[in-house]
């Protein structure tokens, strides 16, 4: 056996068993060193995804941008224009990299995202704006805009799903803002639809958030200090995530769904997100081997890719069957006097300040370069 077939072992069976395994991750030093083209070829890996901490780490570093960064400070660009520049261009060449999957799925996998300016994601007009302009400026047909699952994230999905152009909904961890998420999806289909468009090119996921929803309920039950809280421990974010694919399948197992489904549109999908283990005494695949379903999605950091090609045990579906159980523990949770809908806006407000952070980050970082280059940025 070959260190490569050896190595894409457990990938090929999660793949197998209806997991599209994406990478959390993306640089310009793991474009160009062929490190991505390598794990699509080697790792089962067939979708990436960005966000704005992403990006902060890739070109806050300076690695790789050094030409782009020099051209963009003689041609006297603002910062921000700069950093739409570079990330577009990363975005463009991995889904250059990525066309033969996306082509050989009909569009479902071979997906890079790119998120919106997090600095909008209470603006709905702005976020629509800015979805529209990211569409156009990466120019790929497997492109998908990431745009957060906040109460104004909701109506530009609607929107920007209506004309036609595909979104990775993210920033979700509330069971009840999933179900919004889901309704918007199936609401700018029909406008889609209504305006002629062909539904079966608009592709969706929605990024289910997982171990933040166990640091943060983790940390109360912690501060409890008893047994019946130390059990609990670890298992809220799996429950969160369990009911959230029972949710899925209702709501794309009839109803208004019926309609869609025979006009060729495409379910959207589950995504699970924060895949990566925060607390070191749980298993680093936890959040893989234990989130296994037919047509879902993983987005894992390389961290988490590799150690489930190493010793992730893929032993079929681990969601489906524990519905019950993942209410129970949720309902022992709330019993123990932590409030669940505290604790999701609390994730959902501190994700998209993080977000807002990074991006400034960002934003501070290359004003630094180009200033360094004597360009004016204000």
């Amino acid at each position: 056996m070959t260190e490569a077939t050896a190595t894409a072992g457990a990938l090929k069976r999660l793949s197998d068993e209806g997991v599209s395994i994406w990478l959390d991750d993306l640089s310009r030093k793991r474009i160009e060193s062929g490190n991505l083209a390598e794990l699509v070829e080697n790792s089962n890996v067939v979708g990436v995804t960005t966000n704005p901490s992403i990006f902060q780490a890739a070109i806050g570093s300076g690695e790789g941008y050094e030409e782009q960064l020099a051209d963009l400070a003689v041609r006297g660009v603002t910062v921000e224009e700069a950093v739409r520049m570079m990330t577009t261009a990363d975005v463009r060449a991995a889904a250059d990299i990525l066309r033969p999957v996306y082509d050989a799925t009909g569009g479902r996998d071979g997906r890079v995202s790119i998120e919106v300016d997090p600095r909008l994601a209470h603006d709905t007009k702005a976020t629509i704006a800015e979805a529209k302009q990211l569409a156009w400026l990466v120019d790929r047909p497997n492109v998908m805009i990431k745009i957060p699952a906040t109460r104004a994230g909701l109506p530009a999905i609607t929107e920007v799903i209506g004309l036609g152009i595909s979104v990775n909904v993210t920033l979700i961890f509330s069971l009840e803002r999933y179900r919004e998420v889901m309704d918007a999806y199936l609401a700018g289909l029909e406008k889609a639809a209504a305006k002629g468009l062909d539904l079966s090119a608009i592709h969706s996921v929605a990024s289910f958030f997982v171990s933040r929803v166990d640091s943060e309920i983790d940390k109360r039950l912690d501060g409890l200090s008893s047994p019946e809280a130390s059990v609990l421990k670890g298992k809220a974010a799996l429950a969160n995530a369990r009911l959230a694919y029972e949710a899925y399948e209702e709501v794309f197992g009839g109803g208004r769904w019926t309609a869609l489904g025979s006009a060729r549109a495409n379910k959207q999908r589950p995504l699970w997100a924060s895949t990566g283990v925060k607390d070191p005494s749980y298993k680093d695949t936890l959040y893989v081997d234990e989130l296994v379903a037919p047509g879902t999605v993983n987005t894992m950091p390389e961290a988490t890719l590799n150690a489930t090609a190493d010793h992730g045990e893929i032993t079929g579906d681990t969601v489906t069957g524990g519905y019950a159980q993942a209410r129970a523990d949720l309902a022992a949770v709330e019993a123990l006097g932590i409030s669940y809908d505290e604790v999701v806006q609390k994730l959902e407000d501190e994700g998209v300040a993080k977000f807002e952070t990074a991006w400034q980050d960002l934003l501070d970082a290359v004003a630094k370069s180009l200033d360094s280059k004597g360009v004016e940025t204000e």
